[in-house]
C-alpha cells in the first residue's frame, strides 16, 4: 500500500464515526479503533448485570416528550435506595441496583420467558471496581450491542452506537473512578424502515449485549490500528497508526518472532508508519489445508500490540478464484451466529464457535463458510483462522433497505467500515459482501456502488461480492436462470441464491436440466441453495416437502445441476443448522424455526448432511 493511504482511510472512517461519541467528537477526534483489542490485557465486564425493561422508553423522555424526570433516569449515578431514605418525598420508579440479574453476554430473549419476542429498550447496569493507573488511558470496548446502544459511565453519557454486530469503544480516561464505578447501557433492538437491517428479515433479532465487554488500559500513546498482510507481489505490507500526544515521530518496531523478522521505523506527523518488506523464505502460507498463524507484534514507546496472523493471497483470474496463486473450489456452508441447542441466545463462546465450524470442516469436508447475514463475532473469525476455513463476511444490507435514505446509507457505510477494520488481519476472510437479495433499482445500484467503493478503499487486497437475484426465462423448452443485475460488473465474484424446487413448482427430477446464463468470464458462487426438513420426519417415496427424504433428494438434484456450470467455483448451501426465525410458523414443521439446516437446532444430522458431505469429499479429491 502506498505511503499515506492509511491516513486517507482513517480520515474516511473518522468522518463516518464522528457522531459515535460526543466526548471524542468535541476534541475533533474519531472514535478509537483498538484493532485486535480482544487480545489486549483487559478487565472483563462479562457476568452478572442488572436489567430493567423499558417498553415506553421512559428512561429517555418524559410523558409529553420532554426531558426525563429524576425518578426515571436509569443512568443517573445515584443509589436509589439511599436517596429515597434520605428524602422520603423523592419518587423513583426504578432501582437498577435491585432489579433482575442477567448473565451477559447473551440476548434478553432467553433471560426471561416473558421477553421471548420482546423488541425495544432494556437498560443494563454493571457496577465494577477499577484502579486506573496514573498516566495511562482507559477504554470501554463492546463486542456488540444489538441494535443500538446509549452508554453512560458514572452518570455521564459516553455516546451512542448504532449497528448490532460490530465493535465500538469509548475512551473513559479521567471519567473512570478509583473504586466503584457504575456502567449503564440502554440497549434498543427495535428496527425501523431506516435501520440496517430493516424490520423484515428471516432470522431472530437477538436484542441485548450479545458480545463481550472489556475495560482496556493502554499507555498514553498506543497502537490504535495495525494492518499486516501478504501482498500479491509476495511482499508483506505493514500499516500502523498510533494515537496519543507522542504519536508523531515515534519509533516503531515490528516483529514476527518465529520468522526472525524485525523492522524499525518512525511515524510521520500524523502518527502513521508504513513499510513493505520481502516475505521471509521460511514463511508458510496460510490455507485450509495448512492454517499456519504467526504471532506478530508492534512496539511503540510503552505500548505492545499483538495479533495472530496468517499470510496468504487471494485474487481472481478470469473465471477462477486463486488462493496462493492456485485455483480453489469453495466447498462451503452458510451459518447464522447461533449456537447449537434448544434455546440459543447468541452467546458464541470459543467452544460454541469451534463446535459449529468443526461440523463444517470435519463433518462436511468444507473449506469455506458464509457468515450470514451480518458480521459474526471475533471469536468466530479467529476460530476460522485457527481451523482453516475460508470466510465470506457480510453486512445486513438485506431485502427492504431504504435505498433513498442518506441516513440509511451512512449507517450501512459505518457498519461496513467497522467490520472491515476489525477483521482485516484475518487470513480466513477472502470475501466482503455488501448485500443479500436486493431487487434492482437505480437507487439500490447507487447505494451498493458506494459500498463497493468503500470496500476497495478500505481493503483492496480482498474480493468483493453480493448475494444476487436472477431472472427466470425459457430457452428451447427448458428453464434458464439468467443474471441481469448490473451490479455484477462492479463485483469480483458473482453470487446467486437459488431455490428451484423449493420456492418453485419444479419437480426435483427436472432440476439438473435447468440452464444458467451468467457472464462466463467471472467466477460464480451459489451463495444459497436449500430446502426445509424437520429432523426425524420421514416420508420416503414421495416429493412431500419438509421430509428428510425430500431435502436429501433436493440436494442430489441441485448438485447435479451445479456440476454442469463451468464457471461455478463454490457454494455455501443454506444452512448448517436450523435457526430461529419468527416468520416461520408452520405448527408441525417449523414452530418458529427455519428448517433448512442440514442439522437440527440440537445438532441432529439430517439425511442431506451426508449427501453434501460425500459430494464435497469427492470434489476435494479433484480440486483443493
Amino acid at each position: 500500500m502506498a505511503s499515506g493511504t492509511i491516513r486517507r482511510l482513517l480520515s474516511f472512517v473518522g468522518t463516518l464515526f464522528l457522531s459515535v461519541t460526543p466526548v471524542l467528537a468535541q476534541s475533533n477526534q474519531s472514535a478509537p479503533l483498538l484493532t485486535a483489542g480482544d487480545l489486549r490485557p483487559n478487565t472483563s465486564l462479562d457476568g452478572a448485570w442488572h436489567y430493567s425493561i423499558d417498553p415506553y422508553r421512559d428512561g429517555i423522555a418524559g410523558f409529553h416528550g420532554g426531558e426525563t424526570g429524576t425518578g426515571h433516569r436509569r443512568y443517573d449515578d445515584v443509589d436509589v435506595d439511599k436517596a429515597s431514605a434520605a428524602d422520603p418525598r423523592a419518587l423513583y420508579e426504578y432501582d437498577l441496583d435491585h432489579s433482575a440479574i442477567a448473565i451477559l453476554p447473551s440476548s434478553w430473549l432467553t433471560q426471561d420467558a416473558t421477553l421471548r419476542h420482546y423488541q425495544g429498550l432494556i437498560w443494563y447496569q454493571r457496577r465494577f471496581p477499577a484502579a486506573p493507573t496514573p498516566g495511562m488511558r482507559q477504554f470501554l470496548r463492546f463486542g456488540a450491542v444489538n441494535y443500538s446502544a446509549d452508554v453512560y459511565l458514572n452518570g455521564r453519557k459516553l455516546g451512542h452506537h448504532e449497528g448490532g454486530f460490530t465493535p465500538f469503544a469509548f475512551e473513559v480516561t479521567g471519567l473512570i473512578r478509583k473504586g466503584d464505578n457504575r456502567l449503564v447501557v440502554g440497549a434498543d433492538s427495535e428496527p425501523s424502515a431506516a435501520t440496517v437491517p430493516p424490520p423484515v428479515t428471516d432470522w431472530e433479532n437477538y436484542g441485548g449485549i450479545t458480545r463481550t465487554v472489556h475495560l482496556i488500559e493502554t499507555p498514553a500513546t498506543y497502537v490504535d490500528d495495525a494492518w499486516i498482510r501478504l501482498g500479491r507481489d509476495g511482499r508483506i505490507a505493514i500499516d500502523v497508526a498510533l494515537d496519543g500526544r507522542s504519536a508523531a515521530g515515534s519509533p516503531v518496531r515490528f516483529a514476527i518472532p518465529a520468522l526472525g523478522v524485525r523492522v524499525e521505523g518512525k511515524t510521520d506527523d500524523a502518527g502513521h508508519w508504513t513499510a513493505v518488506i520481502p516475505a521471509p523464505r521460511a514463511l508458510r502460507r496460510w490455507s485450509p489445508d495448512s492454517p499456519v498463524l504467526y504471532d506478530v507484534t508492534v512496539d511503540a514507546g510503552a505500548d505492545h500490540w499483538q495479533d495472530r496472523i496468517g499470510f496468504r493471497t487471494i485474487e481472481v483470474r478470469g473465471a477462477q478464484i486463486l488462493l496462493n496463486g492456485r485455483p480453489v473450489f469453495l466447498r462451503g456452508i452458510s451459518l447464522h451466529e447461533e449456537e447449537i441447542g434448544a434455546e440459543p441466545t447468541r452467546a458464541i463462546t470459543p467452544t460454541a464457535a469451534r463446535t459449529l465450524l468443526t461440523e463444517a470442516k470435519a463433518g462436511l469436508h468444507a473449506n469455506f463458510v458464509r457468515l450470514a447475514h451480518y458480521p459474526h463475532g471475533e471469536v468466530t473469525t479467529r476460530m476460522a483462522d485457527e481451523l482453516g476455513l475460508l470466510v465470506w463476511s457480510e453486512v445486513p444490507v438485506y431485502w427492504r433497505i431504504a435505498w433513498d435514505n442518506p441516513e440509511t446509507l451512512r449507517r450501512a457505510r459505518a457498519m461496513l467500515a467497522e467490520n472491515i477494520l476489525r477483521d482485516r488481519n484475518r487470513a480466513a476472510i477472502i470475501l466482503w459482501s455488501v448485500a443479500n437479495e436486493t431487487p434492482v433499482s437505480d437507487a439500490r445500484n447507487a447505494f451498493l456502488g458506494t459500498l463497493v467503493d468503500d470496500v476497495r478503499r478500505l481493503d483492496p487486497d480482498r474480493l468483493v461480492t453480493a448475494a444476487l437475484l436472477t431472472e427466470r426465462r425459457k430457452q428451447g423448452g427448458h428453464p434458464v436462470m439468467a443474471m441481469a443485475d448490473p451490479l455484477v460488473a462492479r463485483l469480483d465474484v458473482m453470487a446467486i441464491n437459488t431455490y428451484n424446487g423449493w420456492y418453485s413448482d419444479d419437480r426435483l427430477a427436472d432440476l439438473p436440466a435447468i440452464g444458467w446464463d451468467t457472464p462466463a468470464d467471472k467466477p460464480l458462487i451459489f451463495s444459497e441453495l436449500g430446502a426445509d426438513a424437520l429432523a426425524g420426519f420421514h416420508d420416503p417415496g414421495t416429493e412431500r416437502k419438509f421430509s428428510e427424504e425430500f431435502q436429501a433428494d433436493y440436494y442430489r438434484q441441485t448438485l447435479a445441476m451445479a456440476a454442469k456450470i463451468p464457471n461455478l467455483v463454490g457454494m455455501s448451501p443454506w444452512i448448517l443448522k436450523d435457526f430461529r426465525s419468527p416468520r416461520r410458523q408452520h405448527p408441525l414443521y417449523q414452530m418458529g424455526w427455519n428448517r433448512k439446516g442440514l442439522m437440527s437446532e440440537t445438532g441432529q444430522h439430517k439425511l442431506a448432511f451426508d449427501v453434501l458431505a460425500k459430494w464435497y469429499s469427492d470434489r476435494a479429491a479433484i480440486t483443493p
